[in-house]
């Protein structure tokens, strides 16, 4: 509904002023059903109510968008510094890739035919749009010759392509003067799709600098053209955002090393650091890493049958619920394949490629119910059951581990790994290592989730004893075993099981 014929939105500002006094007066915690109920109430639009209201709150709840985000952050706050402002930034280990997106853009080719197809049935009204339209792709198509022409038909380039963002600005310009006298149409939904990416991309290109790389790919299975501005460090870019207050604390359960994440979410020197002791006893957790286990990809498929046979050690000797993680889909198949044809008895449950909410509720609900059955749930390292998921006392009592998490090897990691290593000799570590060991920590803290949780995190993969990965363990992890075979981790889970009186 257009904004002049919705109710909600005209004279919006002469109803606003008795609903903000109606809400401030009467409520103290405003969630979304109250928005609505005092929307409702006032006949004013609850999207605006929100921005509106929240001018009169002393604690904002967000996401981290709408602090960091370039093109979605609340201007009414983060237009101008306030040092009135603090911010606390809860589970930051996420704002690393989130923040890269953020300040990243795509913009492709092949929507531009089509929009010319649409728009030529009024050649004469929309020509200067045509025109500029046309320019981009011709635009496009210049600045793609190299990727054409290289083995893999793409490219990397410090360089921006200043003069595709002349052009495109170009059609930005003639897109918002032709947008003032159109009515809604199919036509004008589909221009006006394209005309948000296109704003995205040139904004995005307003941050350019030597942190980025443009990446010009022609797809020849789409036969697309594809330019990507990828940002491979937005540490300066969430500074500016943090000082936008008089401070911020950022915080998460798995920051470790802190040293890199000091790094990546700001690279402020003078930053105080803290890393506080768990709350829940050491002695309640056991940490054994499977020596016996090699995952390496050209080991794939040797390593199903000991991965087999140490999940089967690892439920034999305590009845109760159990998670197994993997890297990929591929890998939990095949290994869920196997332990079900040696091990039909096992109660077995398995994370699905597309689950719905519901879906995903079912699964957990196995893990909220008989606590004495003996199930084992199969799930994705880095998913969705690996983080952010509260299965507290007998709910989980052990964890598996397959791998150490490194995500497959691409191009953008590379060229994370490639400006790193100039920058400070450790680009394996920021662009694959410390990534990938953040989803091992985020799986193995679904374990203990109360003082009184004891359970056990078993770590498949031999590369975990190596001190690379030793050295980064969290400072928690005290009570730590290394096996090299099953017999050892068999005994291994009798004495830590045995240490707690039933």
């Amino acid at each position: 509904m257009p904004p002049e014929t919705n109710p909600y939105l005209v004279g919006y500002y002469d109803r606003i002023r008795p609903a903000i006094k109606d809400i401030v007066e009467h409520e103290d915690q405003i969630t979304k059903p109250t928005i609505e109920h005092y929307a409702e109430k006032h006949k004013v639009d609850p999207f605006e109510f929100s921005l509106d209201v929240s001018l009169f709150c002393d604690v904002i709840i967000c996401d981290y968008n709408y602090l960091f985000d370039p093109q979605v952050h609340l201007q009414r706050f983060f237009s101008v510094p306030d040092k009135q402002n603090c911010f606390l930034v809860d589970e930051v280990h996420n704002l690393v890739q989130r923040s890269r997106e953020m300040y990243s853009a795509t913009l492709t080719m092949k929507p531009i035919d089509s929009l010319v197809t649409k728009l030529s049935a009024k050649k004469a009204a929309n020509q200067k749009v045509i025109q500029k339209l046309r320019s981009l792709k011709r635009s496009f198509k210049r600045y793609s010759k190299d990727a054409e022409e290289s083995p893999d038909h793409q490219i990397a380039q410090l360089a921006p392509v200043t003069n595709f963002n002349a052009t495109l600005n170009d059609l930005i310009g003639a897109i918002h003067e032709w947008l003032a006298n159109r009515k809604p149409s199919d036509t004008v939904d589909a221009v006006v799709d394209y005309y948000l990416k296109c704003r995205h991309y040139y904004l995005i290109s307003q941050y350019y600098d030597d942190a980025y790389r443009t990446r010009i790919i022609n797809d020849t299975t789409t036969h697309d053209v594809i330019f990507r501005q990828f940002c491979l460090d937005p540490s300066k870019w969430l500074k500016e955002s943090l000082d936008l207050g008089r401070a911020a604390i950022l915080f998460s359960a798995t920051l470790s090393p802190i040293s890199y994440y000091q790094r990546v979410l700001g690279n402020e020197s003078n930053s105080l650091q803290m890393v506080s002791a768990s709350s829940f006893p050491a002695k309640n957790c056991q940490v054994i890493i499977a020596n016996n286990i090699n995952t390496l990809y050209a080991n794939r498929q040797q390593s199903i049958q000991p991965i087999c046979q140490t999940i089967a050690t690892l439920i034999s000797q305590r009845a109760g619920h159990y998670m197994i993680f993997f890297p990929s889909m591929a890998y939990l198949e095949a290994v869920l394949n196997q332990f079900m044809d040696q091990y039909p008895s096992v109660h077995v449950i398995r994370q699905e490629a597309d689950m719905d909410n519901a879906a995903r509720q079912q699964f957990l609900r196995e893990f909220q119910t008989d606590p004495q059955q003996t199930k084992v749930g199969f799930a994705l390292l880095g998913g969705i059951f690996s983080e952010g998921i509260d299965l507290k006392n007998d709910q989980l009592i052990g964890v598996g581990i397959v791998s150490v998490g490194l995500p497959g090897i691409n191009d953008e990691a590379n060229l994370i790994r490639d400006y790193f290593d100039q920058l400070n000799h450790q680009g394996f570590s920021y662009a694959y290592q410390l990534p990938g060991f953040n989803n091992v920590s985020q799986a193995a803290g679904r374990v203990i989730r109360t003082t009184t949780d004891k359970g056990v995190i078993v770590l498949m993969d031999h590369r975990f004893s190596q001190a690379r990965y030793r050295n980064i363990f969290p400072d928690h992890w005290t009570n730590v075993r290394v096996i090299n075979q099953p017999d050892q981790l068999k005994k291994q889970l009798q004495a830590f099981w045995n240490s707690f009186p039933n």
